[in-house]
């Protein structure tokens, strides 16, 4: 095949006469020859760049040289020159362009590190998370303890031995954090691998791995939240009386409707029916995910009916810029109070061991004041009710009993 048919003035009339044509309405696109494969492509609008074309294995292929007349004729042939001499050494140089391409994706993900990844993670999972503070406790955990490990590694570089360095420190001391944030990082460095950005089985998985590779824990009897004997509670309560502030008054109505911190620092005026005395929590503000009716006692009422006046927007028990109480704000007063070894949690024990012991509610009911999950899947089947009617009678006697300082406990 003959080469150099064209020549420069040659070219610069065939493109002229194009873009003059361009402005016509039957525009066609050209395509005009130099030889053996090199090809000068003439659109519609009058642009121009170079193009040599080729077959392998009975396809044709294209690849693109440059525009024109940035890329000049002279140019244009020796480009087309190296694509020729690449086939005759049987290198296909489309596939070598795919393959740079690739091999600079590649280059690029190695220089994404670990902290990098963790970012893009929780971003990604921060809208399904119904908790605003997952997103923190997972940044918290991962800057912590793997940061500092492999923050400034490439994410395809993360090996067992990496991960076990993260680990081997809290394993046994820490237990529940170490849990967690093996779970996180098994997480983010799966996240890794459907990018692309890292190959082979996760260094983090524990199943048939790190179960062989950490120490095992010793079995250890589940801790609870420390609680308040339950006698203790009227001369408490009383104490408690004495303090000021919005969370005294939150605390005594956690205390009344054995509620979490959150059921009761989240709480809003919309939820409370006044005319039936009951408290409907919704299901996304609830532990279990399950809507939650606590029937209120009269000194429930009455502290809700007090604050009311001190209670602007819509949160019931809120700070000076209308936003929830925190969750701390009540330790806080048990510091203060000089209450020691003591959790605001705790106080949900002393209503479940006063209702065990003083009275005779059933479990079932005992459970539902404290929106537990019954652990008999074949209870759960047949307990349809929430035993509100119960209930308002367990929470009428709770507060009765709040409210009497025993003799023993005043003298």
């Amino acid at each position: 095949m003959a080469l150099n048919k064209l020549t420069d003035l040659k070219l610069e009339s065939i493109v002229s006469k194009a873009r003059k044509a361009a402005l016509t309405p039957d525009a066609k696109t050209a395509l005009v020859g130099d030889g053996s494969g090199l090809y000068l492509s003439i659109t519609k609008a009058g642009s121009a760049s170079w193009l040599f074309r080729y077959m392998v294995a009975g396809k044709a292929h294209t690849v693109g040289l440059g525009g024109y007349p940035k890329v000049s004729l002279k140019i244009a042939r020796v480009k087309a020159q190296e694509v020729r001499d690449s086939l005759a050494n049987g290198i296909d140089p489309a596939l070598a362009k795919k393959e740079a391409t690739r091999q600079q994706k590649i280059a690029k993900s190695k220089a994404k590190t670990f902290d990098t990844c963790v970012t893009e993670y929780i971003e990604l999972q921060r809208p399904s998370w119904n908790n605003a503070k997952h997103a923190q406790q997972w940044t918290n955990t991962l800057n912590t303890y793997a940061s500092p490990v492999v923050g400034k590694m490439p994410i395809g570089h993360i090996d067992t031995d990496d991960v076990l360095k993260i680990l081997k420190p809290i394993w046994t001391t820490k237990p529940e954090t170490a849990s967690r944030l093996r779970g996180r990082i098994e997480s983010v460095l799966g996240w890794a691998t459907v990018h692309g950005w890292r190959t082979g089985l996760n260094p983090a998985r524990f199943k048939d791995h790190l179960e062989h590779l950490l120490p095992k824990r010793q079995s250890t009897v589940q801790k609870h939240h420390a609680a308040m004997p339950y006698a203790e509670i009227p001369a408490f309560v009383e104490r408690l009386g004495a303090e000021s502030g919005m969370a005294r008054y939150a605390l005594e109505f956690l205390i009344l409707c054995a509620s979490r911190t959150g059921e009761v620092t989240g709480a809003v005026w919309s939820e409370f029916d006044f005319e039936k005395r009951i408290w409907t929590i919704p299901a996304t503000r609830m532990k279990a995910k399950v809507e939650h009716r606590v029937p209120m006692s009269d000194r429930a009422i009455e502290i809700l009916r007090t604050i009311k006046p001190f209670s602007s927007g819509g949160h019931v028990f809120n700070d000076k810029r209308d936003k929830p109480m925190s969750n701390m704000t009540m330790n806080m007063l048990l510091r203060r109070m000089e209450v020691s070894g003591i959790t605001v949690h705790g106080f949900r024990s002393s209503f479940r061991d006063w209702a065990g012991e003083k009275t005779d509610y059933p479990f079932h009911v005992a459970e539902q004041a404290l929106a537990h999950s019954l652990p008999n899947a074949v209870q759960v089947a047949y307990l349809r009710s929430d035993f509100v009617e119960k209930r308002t009678e367990m929470m009428r006697d709770w507060a009765t009993f709040v409210a009497t300082v025993s003799a023993k406990t005043s003298e």
